[in-house]
């Protein structure tokens, strides 16, 4: 084609590579997708993109992706496979789950999906309209969802910090938190970096010495697992030593008084062996926040990894409501929610069905009354496909998820789905669980789907337009899949064309555009105002941030933070840890890849190919393990090998391995998933939180021990 005819345009749309969701230009010639660059006018990147979204060309245009549906051919999990066409793909998905509904109800179909993905209410939406209240998320007992459901009780609502407001803040408290590597949630690793740019006072709280725990003014190197025990000191100092903010805490908070009393006995010389942080290090940060005002308070998934995950989250959660940093200018604010709520269609469930949810009547805020969208717990799910208890799951389909690398305890995951009589997956690229299944469906990357994002995610105070630029292959959006399938089986829900969905969610939000018109300008940021609940209150029982929570007691739970020991540690499992001494953290981010996600591209495997462990020199001294040499790392579960990386600031009884990592390069059926797979190494038995069903992802009691290369 001569380059007069050639078709060149440039349209804005929002990067979901993770769930950061970065402002993009996508430049496309001929229906191609040549370049993608940062919006400069986007108020959460500027104009900036992270390795990750640099590297979507790499991404969209992979030789490896799935671009057709397959039908699986001999036996699950021998890598054989047939093409076949969509039609095809769709009447078998059809039929099956249709038959099996008929047989053995509903219920006995379950869904999964992977974390903040585009699609993930959607998942949730087409289970609600097939009449299955078992729909999963590994994250939504385990990372993030535990503190929005959490915060939802004690503010009646979720704050999130004040990055695209005017004014900077004096102090971060950044808590199992790293987001310049991350940046999830519309809380980009930019405008994080950026809230830097006014020298405020930095608290961490982090076993691992990150690059902001090297920049600190307090750095916390709390033992994995105990961040409770720290939080109820540091509250213990700022009610003891009558730092909190008087005059807020009187006017606009619940159950001081009690808060008080029952703080008494967590001193900081308390807390101090147990969270390996001396007392006076602890007093500091206390005062320091206290004293520093605006504050914000940055935490992350770290503190939802351990079996007592919703009483950390409370305790953490009330540092910026007894300093007064609530819905303030540089402080933590409620959103403007500017993306209406997603018509989930959860009221298409019946009470017979919503009370077969599996785990629901245990787990209530994961499953039941307290929980904004209840989801299925995913241990007693996996027992329901291998043993058929409490009753038989025959059927699971899997969107955008690797299931064998971010579900705990590998090897009992794959025995569950290997159980299973039916197993789709959708993805951009096969996988390990992808093997597993029986159809597997090209899913569309994210530069070729519309879709909406209400950023930072429970906030919306920017909404954003990701829009598709181009068509690969047959590849179809999960929003697409959901709707066709919905149609096909004849749901009468969950039919309607997408767009319809989305202009639905806009106009809820008063936003004033339809989808077609926000894509045009690329975003919408809604008008911010501060301190609302002095307009209306709380949305709590009381009107008020509940210190001492009432739903909680409601519930059956205690309505107020207390410490628990880990159920796997030096502490509670001494004869477990005189095998396996050294304490296991996992999870950290690498700025390279998004969870098990983008493995395939070289370049990002070129920035950071193997697997790396952090151990302290002293430590590696003791097993004949120099940097760079390849250790095995082992708990009671398994054992897997990662480099040793030299962590000269770490704990000498600590141990830091990645998680995410398998190798697609090593070829089917299994592309080299039990190597250097963490979730080999992780528990999900019981004990389990008692409110949300989290089971024990950090703390764990671990070996290393030089491997060969």
């Amino acid at each position: 084609m001569d380059a007069a005819a050639t078709t060149s345009t440039v349209l804005k749309s929002v990067c979901r590579a993770c769930h950061g969701g970065c402002g993009t230009l996508m430049h496309v010639e001929d229906g191609r997708l040549t370049k993608v660059r940062g919006d400069p006018d986007s108020p959460l990147n500027r104009g900036r993109l992270c390795p990750i979204g640099s590297a979507t060309l790499d991404l969209v245009y992979h030789p490896d992706r799935l671009k057709h549906p397959l039908r699986r051919v001999g036996p699950r999990g021998a890598g054989k496979w047939q093409r076949i066409s969509w039609d095809a793909a769709l009447d078998e998905i059809a039929e099956r789950l249709l038959a099996i509904r008929e047989e053995f109800g509903a219920e006995a179909i379950a869904l999964g999906t992977g974390t903040g993905r585009h699609h993930i209410r959607w998942v949730s939406r087409f289970g609600n309209a097939l009449g299955t209240p078992n729909w999963c998320e590994p994250g939504f007992a385990q990372c993030f969802h535990p503190r929005v459901n959490t915060c939802l009780l004690t503010y009646g609502d979720f704050p999130v910090c004040d990055f695209t407001g005017e004014t900077k803040p004096e102090c971060i408290l950044y808590w199992g938190h790293n987001p310049l590597n991350s940046g999830p949630d519309g809380e980009t690793r930019f405008n994080a970096r950026d809230s830097l740019e006014g020298n405020p006072k930095i608290i961490v709280v982090d076993p691992r010495e990150t690059e902001l725990a090297k920049r600190a003014d307090v750095w916390l190197r709390v033992r994995p697992g105990v961040d409770d025990a720290l939080a109820l000191a540091m509250l213990n100092v700022i009610v003891t030593e009558d730092l909190h903010d008087r005059a807020f805490v009187a006017r606009w908070t619940h159950g001081f008084d009690a808060l008080a009393a029952h703080l008494r006995p967590y001193t900081p010389e308390w807390a101090a062996p147990i969270t390996w942080v001396p007392a006076e290090k602890i007093r500091a940060a206390a005062r320091l926040y206290a004293a520093t005002k605006p504050s914000m308070l940055e935490w992350g998934c770290a503190i939802e990894h351990t079996p007592k995950c919703i009483q950390t989250v409370r305790a953490i959660s009330m540092l910026p409501a007894l300093t007064g940093n609530i819905d303030v200018p540089g402080g933590w604010v409620f959103g403007m929610k500017g993306l209406g709520r997603f018509p989930s269609l959860i009221e298409n469930l019946s009470p017979e069905a919503n009370a077969k949810r599996l785990g629901a009547d245990k787990f209530k805020l994961l499953g039941g009354q307290g929980a904004d969208l209840p989801a299925a717990h995913i241990p007693t799910l996996l027992q329901a496909m291998r043993e058929g208890k409490p009753y038989p799951v025959k059927a699971f389909l899997v969107f955008g998820n690797n299931t064998l690398t971010t579900y705990a305890n590998t090897k009992l995951v794959r025995e569950s789905l290997m159980k299973l009589d039916f197993m789709v997956c959708a993805d951009l690229f096969m996988t390990p669980t992808a093997e597993l299944a029986d159809i597997v469906l090209p899913a569309a990357a994210w530069p070729e789907l519309d879709e909406l994002a209400g950023l930072p995610t429970a906030a919306a105070n920017v909404v954003l337009a990701q829009q598709k630029v181009v068509q690969v292959g047959e590849c179809k959006s999960d929003e697409e899949i959901f709707v066709a399938l919905a149609r096909r089986m004849k749901l009468g829900l969950c039919e309607e064309p997408v767009k319809d969905v989305l202009n639905q969610q806009l106009k809820a939000g008063g936003v004033g555009m339809d989808f077609d018109q926000l894509a045009q300008k690329g975003y919408y940021k809604v008008p911010f105002r501060y301190r609302k609940y002095e307009e209306r209150g709380f949305k709590t029982p009381t009107g008020k941030i509940e210190l001492y929570a009432t739903r909680f007691e409601a519930m059956g739970y205690a309505p107020l933070p207390y410490y628990e020991e880990p159920p796997e540690s030096p502490v509670s499992a001494p004869e477990v840890a005189r095998e396996f001494p050294l304490v296991l953290t996992t999870g950290a981010r690498i700025p390279y890849f998004f969870n098990s996600e983008h493995r395939q591209l070289p370049n990002l495997r070129k920035a950071y190919r193997e697997p790396r462990a952090e151990i302290h020199p002293e430590t590696a001294a003791l097993h004949g393990i120099a940097e760079n040499d390849w250790m095995w790392i082992e708990t009671r579960r398994g054992r897997i090998r990662q480099k040793a990386k030299y962590a000269p600031g770490t704990d000498p009884r600590v141990i830091h391995a990645e998680h995410g990592w398998w190798f697609p390069e090593e070829g089917a059926p299994e592309y080299g998933v039990w190597r250097s797979n963490v979730n080999v190494l992780t528990d999900n038995a019981p004990p389990y939180d008692p409110q949300m069903g989290t089971y024990q992802l950090r703390g764990l009691l671990c070996r290393v021990e030089k491997a060969e290369a």
